[in-house]
């Protein structure tokens, strides 16, 4: 399964293809909000991951784009991955 869209049209695309919600739902950006509100039911918990682009040394630090995102997550208690601080490798 593929998703390339942004934004709102996660979540329908998600519920498609496997008719539920997901219990793990990770992201990178702002326009993964929609799939990570989708992810959690309630009266069911749901992992909601955003990865955090932010390590120029080892990969790209592109964390423009997901403003939003991360302040989502800080409102909303979503675990944040950071793969400067989090990451001992991250390409072998």
């Amino acid at each position: 399964m593929e998703f390339f869209d942004d934004g709102p049209t996660k979540p329908p695309r998600i519920w498609s293809r496997i008719g539920r919600r997901p219990i793990l739902a990770g992201g990178n950006s702002t326009g993964d909000i929609p799939m990570l509100r989708f992810a959690r039911a309630p009266g069911r918990s749901a992992l909601r991951l955003l990865v955090l682009h932010d390590d120029s040394e080892r990969e790209f630090d592109y964390t423009s784009g997901a403003e939003a995102a991360l302040a989502r997550a800080a409102e909303k208690g979503w675990t944040v991955v950071s793969m400067k601080d989090d990451w001992a490798t991250v390409f072998a």
